[in-house]
């Protein structure tokens, strides 16, 4: 054994031998049962000290309402059923939009990443057109779609689409020039080395930049929401607000947390299901 080896194994010995020090060694890999606690400490460390706060009343119960009131009010929105329709609503407007911008932003950026000339030609106007704030198209969108649900999935789509163009193409820049210089070289067509080459190679990255971007697609919901809408999350806080029910403000906030974490374990099973030869 090296000297530099025997030095390594010295060092990663020591850091095993330092108890919960060893879990900041850099490049350690914690056990399930330690990640498992490391999560859910990360919930029940910010909830107990909530309920702390409010406890305690350090601050007025009207701008921060403890746990129990917020658990109340929303049991009281799921029994009268408002809670549902504004969770089928919020969800239906984000997975319209977003899959809509799914379908249109892939194909373009794995083009944009395999052709130089294509991605000469559309990325300086997708790199200006994605720093105009979506909400600002809100008049525009009211004007040309009216006020019905078309402005809000319309909105949702401005917003994502050409994030998700540009990660898509990043990713599939990465694809090795071997791997497409090998396959033509044995006889592939173009077709063939998109798809079962590019593609397939681009998939995890590109179902990451989609589980990344949709978190996008929930903030640009509740924004149209507030904005124009009968029902829906957005909308529900707009209510709570001017009526001073911080309660039913934190419960609707928490339902989007909880959706938005449903929707990114959604993805993370997707990945391992669909590529786990990468994972």
């Amino acid at each position: 054994m090296t000297a530099t080896a025997a030095a390594a194994t010295k060092g990663r010995n020591a850091g095993r031998g330092t108890g919960l020090l060893s879990l900041f060694t850099l490049g350690a890999t914690p056990s399930g049962a330690v990640r498992g606690g490391l999560q859910v400490a990360s919930l029940l460390i910010p909830l107990l000290a909530w309920a702390a706060i409010a406890s305690l009343g350090l601050v007025d119960e009207k701008f921060l309402p403890s746990p129990g009131a917020v658990f109340r009010s929303l049991a009281s929105m799921a029994e009268s059923g408002i809670l549902f329709q504004d969770i089928v609503a919020s969800t239906g407007r984000v997975f319209a939009g977003f899959l809509l911008a799914t379908v249109l932003a892939v194909p373009i950026g794995i083009c944009m990443g395999v052709y130089p000339a294509v991605c000469a030609l559309c990325e300086p106007l997708i790199a200006m057109l994605r720093y105009m704030p979506a909400a600002a198209f809100i008049p525009l969108l009211i004007i040309y779609l009216g006020i019905g649900e078309e402005p809000k999935i319309a909105l949702i789509f401005l917003g994502t689409i050409y994030f998700n163009i540009l990660m898509v193409m990043d990713a599939v820049k990465f694809v090795p020039k071997e791997l497409i210089e090998t396959t033509l070289t044995l006889g592939g067509r173009s077709r063939q080395v998109l798809v079962q080459v590019v593609a397939r190679y681009s998939l995890p990255s590109i179902i990451d930049t989609l589980r990344i971007n949709i978190a996008t697609s929930w903030n640009l919901v509740v924004v149209a929401e507030l904005v124009a809408a009968e029902v829906g999350l957005g909308k529900r806080i707009q209510l709570a607000q001017r009526f001073f029910r911080t309660d039913q403000i934190f419960a609707e906030l928490i339902v989007l947390g909880l959706i938005g974490f449903a929707i990114d374990m959604g993805f993370r099973l997707l990945l391992r299901l669909s590529c786990r030869w990468a994972v």
